[in-house]
């Protein structure tokens, strides 16, 4: 409607052309009344309060519609749609209502964020950069709203991470306001945005950004083609011995464990400390934990089994601490070559 309100600055929305014997109101007003009520309402809901009134107000005195009124308001219809071009000063405000019914207000927000960024950043998509546990301590003494809200507009993963870490007394409330929120408001979302803006800015600065480092650096060269291995990290030792230790270190991870055959994978558990790997299963899928269970006995797996069931819920960096403890166990028998890691020297993956 406003589009048209553009077109047609000069009185033809309140006066017929001289081919019509309709204004483009009433041709409008037609149209809608020649629809089922359910499209009719979804057209009508778009429109602003006075365009509203107006076409309500015309619908009440146009009184008897004849055959000539409907074709004229079909015709109307048809030559829009048949326009070769589409108006553009509303296109933002389209693609939104379109993202909303298609994703929802918060993830609508998130992603028109993501297509149209306002200028300068805004707290609320720099909050995806965030580790897990800085975020756990910007929201975390909030009201559970607040926090269901927020959850609501971060990626499942990290998402889930900040719940797992609330205190336990209120992950069921966040749970019950994330199933049964409603339309986020604009300015709910501004609210949220500000408030992370403040404790971003008092609590941690830049810091609490978690872009890069070494374990990004690892997963770089994992993923690569050929061996990066063999040519990078030479050449960074040569300038920073230190920090190509480090990536070295992340190069091997707990998951390519479950990648070892039988024998080699018994020769690591024999030296594993029973608590460090009953905490670094319970954190990977029960299907995963068959590699190492094949690698004892059955009384002994079944033992490991009944202690992961009854050990309390742990943190992410206790899981990953222990997983850590037997990766480096692993790396030290492949140096020592007591067993082969991938390469077929002693050189691990």
């Amino acid at each position: 409607m406003e589009n048209h309100d553009a077109q047609h600055e000069d009185g033809e929305l309140f006066e017929a052309s001289p081919r019509s014997i309709l204004t483009r109101v009433q041709r409008v007003a037609i149209f809608l009344m020649l629809l089922d009520d359910e499209e009719a309402a979804a057209l009508m809901g778009r429109m602003d309060p006075d365009e509203l009134e107006l076409i309500g107000a015309t619908m009440l005195e146009v009184g008897e519609i004849k055959r000539e009124m409907m074709n004229e308001a079909l015709e109307d219809f048809v030559s829009e749609s048949a326009s070769d071009r589409m108006p553009v000063p509303d296109r933002k405000i389209q693609v939104r209502e379109m993202m909303e019914r298609s994703l929802g207000p918060t993830k609508a927000e998130s992603m028109m964020l993501k297509l149209d960024p306002e200028p300068g950043p805004r707290s609320l998509e720099m909050a995806r950069w965030l580790a897990p546990s800085v975020l756990l301590q910007l929201v975390e003494d909030e009201h559970p709203q607040v926090i269901a809200a927020l959850l609501l507009m971060l990626e499942p993963v990290p998402a889930a991470e900040v719940l797992s870490n609330l205190p336990a007394t209120i992950q069921s409330v966040v749970v019950e306001k994330v199933a049964t929120m409603g339309p986020v408001s604009q300015q709910a979302i501004d609210m949220i945005d500000k408030l992370l803006s403040q404790r971003i800015g008092a609590s941690f600065g830049p810091a609490a950004l978690t872009i890069g480092g070494a374990k990004d650096a690892a997963a770089l060269i994992n993923a690569g083609a050929g061996d990066l291995k063999g040519s990078i990290l030479p050449a960074i030792a040569q300038r920073n011995a230190p920090l190509a230790e480090r990536i070295e270190e992340e190069l091997f991870t707990f998951e390519m464990l479950l990648e070892l055959d039988a024998k080699t994978m018994g020769r690591v558990l024999r030296d594993v400390d029973s608590d460090a790997l009953i905490d670094a299963l319970k954190g990977i899928e029960e299907d995963e934990r068959d590699v190492f269970f094949r690698c004892m006995s059955s009384r002994a797996a079944d033992g490991i089994k009944d202690e992961i069931e009854m050990r309390q819920r742990l943190s992410k960096k206790d899981v990953e601490d222990a997983q850590r403890t037997i990766v480096q166990l692993a790396r030290q028998l492949a140096e020592q070559g007591e067993i082969d890691l991938g390469g077929g020297d002693g050189e691990f993956i």
